[in-house]
């Protein structure tokens, strides 16, 4: 019976994939992967020699609409995103809705993502909070900070490294210099940290150093 697994990988430290990813992977009879190269190392790591075969941003609507010639040619097909969970920020949501209207059987291996460690570690309230993922870039940036500006519960934002000034920038425009933040980068890797201050402490902390790493941010909601 044709299947899809989704499967997580580690977003930094290899030791946090499972043990039944790594069967998955073993047994696939197709891995879709974000990036085939960076997937590759992985594979190469757990010696896994399957079948890869690109599954992006840029043309998971063309993969998705053919998913019936992907399973005549392999009845189970493993998805990786390059780091962490797919579907999470990253490829994975079209295929999957794809395969459940096609009547193909989906399943999703818990693992690694990225904004649970950081939530958990802010200390801000985890006990009700919104997933955000990343900002827009152009359109429709400003209604957004408006939005969130409102929330009265803690909520969760994706930033890259060369955006996370101006993002900072704009938050202390729109929720106050005041508001709680805190900000994990290089999440299980070697030069992990987590600042938790104000939104204007976390701007004047990472103007004054070399920014690397991707980012997820932890603010906390308006008050009542």
């Amino acid at each position: 019976m044709s299947k899809l697994f989704v499967v997580p990988t580690p977003i930094g430290n290899l030791e946090d994939i499972t043990l039944r990813a790594i069967r998955i992977l073993k047994e696939a009879s197709l891995i879709l992967a974000e990036d085939t190269r960076k997937t590759a190392t992985l594979l190469k790591h757990f010696s896994i020699n399957n079948k890869m075969r690109s599954y992006h941003k840029f043309n998971e609507h063309k993969v998705s609409s053919f998913i019936e010639d992907l399973f005549a040619q392999a009845d189970t097909i493993a998805l990786v995103s390059d780091a962490g969970t797919p579907g999470i920020s990253d490829p994975g949501f079209l295929l999957v809705r794809a395969c459940i209207e096609k009547g193909i059987e989906v399943e999703c291996l818990p693992g690694a993502t990225a904004f649970v460690p950081a939530l958990v570690n802010s200390g801000l309230p985890t006990d009700s909070f919104i997933f955000e993922g990343f900002l827009p870039v152009k359109k429709g940036r400003q209604t957004k900070f408006k939005e969130l500006a409102l929330l009265d519960k803690t909520f969760v934002l994706y930033e890259s490294p060369h955006r996370i000034l101006k993002t900072l920038s704009e938050l202390s425009m729109y929720l106050g210099e005041d508001r709680k933040i805190s900000i994990s980068r290089e999440i299980t890797k070697l030069f992990e940290e987590t600042f938790r201050g104000t939104v204007t402490e976390a701007f004047n902390y990472f103007s004054s150093k070399s920014i690397k790493g991707e980012f997820v941010l932890i603010i906390e909601g308006k008050n009542k």
